[in-house]
């Protein structure tokens, strides 16, 4: 049985205009989350309630996607077309994923001991901090298997002591 069709007017009952809401409601945040996963589309969405609650959705800062849609309806009267506006946005996120690709190289040429000249006294007491907590996690862990390792080996040793001693008592009795 198929859901049959509504006419498309307000709901008088305040109670199912309520349950409607909330239902459709989290419908359409649903799609919303949807179509910005299945299409990489920026995605943002303002819904207020009868009763003025806030309810959104945004795959990205939705701040910025007010921001970038401010530009795109303004773009009649400016010269700018939503292609550069895109265009300015993807530059200024490339910009960005750049600046943190060049901090996370630094960083790890200062792990590795590289590139320390440049660092302050303070900068180097961080990394020292940083280096001294990898090392007492790393240790931890070593430790940790190598106990598991014993623990497994002495296991081993006991079954096979238990072994030798079943095999004795065999060869006792067949003799």
């Amino acid at each position: 049985m198929g859901r049959g069709k509504i006419e498309i007017k307000r709901i008088e009952n305040t109670t199912n205009r309520q349950v409607t809401f909330c239902k459709r409601r989290n419908g359409l945040l649903k799609k919303a989350y949807e179509l910005s996963v299945l299409c990489d589309a920026e995605v943002a969405l303002i819904v207020f309630s009868t009763r003025g609650r806030l309810y959104e959705y945004s795959n990205n800062n939705i701040r910025s996607t007010i921001e970038r849609y401010k530009k795109a309806c303004s773009g009649t009267s400016n010269t700018n077309t939503v292609t550069e506006i895109n265009a300015q946005y993807y530059q200024q996120e490339s910009a960005k994923l750049r600046q943190q690709i060049q901090m996370l190289q630094n960083s790890s040429r200062h792990l590795m001991g590289d590139s320390l000249s440049s660092l302050t006294v303070k900068e180097l007491k961080q990394l020292e901090n940083r280096l001294e907590r990898g090392i007492t996690r790393i240790r931890s862990k070593k430790h940790e298997m190598l106990l598991a390792e014993i623990e497994y080996f002495q296991k081993r040793e006991v079954e096979l002591e238990n072994e030798s001693v079943c095999l004795r008592a065999k060869n006792r009795l067949q003799r």
